[in-house]
């Protein structure tokens, strides 16, 4: 068995209403009077939250301003924008409030605030964050990224790259999981974020680094995805089920933390730069095209999470049972209403090259690497194919 480190865990808070606690959280977290730079996506304004969570802060004592030029799949230009608002308020913390696409932007911005240079020198791990940055508290508004127990952040270079950054300034503080703040959340994203969610959970059990101390928490992720979130899709004000959705996604970000993506996400990654399709979407597609031979390379680990997603043994052996996987995996994205085909994206079969190549890049090619099987350019062309002629 290899060797593994386990980091220290997120704090996290949860419960329907626990916005309003945010205020007493943060003096205790943090201390009394902090400014706090308020990084909220549209939705978080639009809904009302970031004015709530502005009164709350400011009756405890905290002042607080808002930066919310949050957008899906943050550019560079955006994250250095949050940066220079922050330095402008004198910030001595962040709180990102939104999508995954608010968390990458308010986590990064807070780990470079304190220098010069701006977002595009920390991508893909060149070089290590100065050390000086803010302190992050995460509160998601979708259920899928787990950003708010991860020390990464996701983002766009001024030419449309999709990178990387990581390192230990990204964990936040305190993660608070409040359930009431994700009901107006439309069906088709709760169904995408909550996919996102479960690729986390699989592709962290079943990757090159995967150990059996986080094989739990993915696996409690796995079975919460698979039971709640048809009940969340067909009814956005289930509390319960929004609430089980949640944990899910904390839990597989807390595994991803740990053990990291692989092939959905190197492919899910270049699908989002060329065709501009929704991260968790995306990734849920690349695994559905990727499962079968993932499972035929190591049926032991995935036929865990065979069992995790609920199919039942019957006397079947590990690799039988693993191999009963990939047609319930498709099943499932049916039955939360996921668009399979990427014809309305305007993609088709035409795109295997340009989609082939995004894959075989230094932001992708290190998550190819780490799946649990190889892989050649044949096959990763015949992957982009069944993706982009998938119906």
């Amino acid at each position: 068995m290899q060797p593994f480190d386990l980091p220290s865990s997120v704090p996290v808070a949860f419960g329907a209403g626990r916005l309003g606690d945010l205020g007493a959280l943060a003096t205790d977290r943090l201390g009394p009077q902090q400014r706090f730079l308020l990084v909220a996506d549209p939705f978080a304004v639009s809904a009302g939250l970031a004015e709530r969570l502005s009164q709350g802060l400011e009756e405890a004592g905290h002042k607080t301003a808002l930066f919310s030029k949050v957008v899906s799949d943050p550019r560079e230009g955006d994250i250095d924008a949050c940066a220079a608002a922050a330095r402008a308020f004198s910030a001595s913390a962040v709180i990102a409030l939104g999508g995954g696409s608010a968390m990458d932007t308010g986590k990064l911005a807070a780990a470079i605030v304190g220098t010069d240079e701006g977002s595009a020198a920390f991508a893909l791990t060149t070089k290590p964050f100065p050390g000086n940055g803010l302190p992050i508290i995460a509160i998601p508004t979708t259920s899928g990224t787990g950003a708010e127990m991860t020390a990464v952040s996701v983002f766009s270079l001024a030419d449309g790259t999709k990178v990387w950054s990581w390192g230990p300034e990204l964990f936040p503080k305190l993660a608070l999981l409040d359930p009431a703040v994700t009901v107006s959340l439309p069906a088709s994203l709760t169904a995408a974020t909550g996919v996102d969610a479960l690729v986390h959970a699989i592709e962290s059990m079943t990757n090159r680094k995967a150990h059996p101390l986080n094989d739990p928490a993915a696996m409690r992720a796995i079975g919460l995805v698979r039971r709640w979130l048809p009940r969340a899709v067909a009814d956005g004000a289930d509390l319960e089920a929004r609430g089980q959705i949640q944990i899910a996604a904390c839990l597989a970000g807390a595994a991803i933390a740990v053990n990291g993506c692989a092939v959905a996400h190197g492919l899910g990654h270049a699908l989002g730069t060329v065709g501009h399709v929704h991260h968790g979407r995306a990734v849920g597609l690349s695994l559905r095209v990727a499962l079968a031979g993932n499972v035929a390379a190591t049926p032991e680990r995935h036929a865990l999470v065979a069992e995790a997603f609920g199919i039942e043994r019957q006397g079947r052996d590990d690799a039988a049972l693993a191999a009963a996987l990939p047609e319930a995996y498709d099943a499932f994205l049916r039955e939360v209403g996921l668009e399979i085909s990427l014809a309305g994206d305007g993609l088709s079969g035409g795109d295997v090259d340009r989609l082939a190549a995004a894959c075989d890049t230094e932001e992708n090619q290190p998550m190819f690497d780490v799946t649990c099987r190889n892989f050649d350019r044949a096959e990763v062309e015949r992957l982009c194919h069944a993706m982009l002629t998938a119906a």
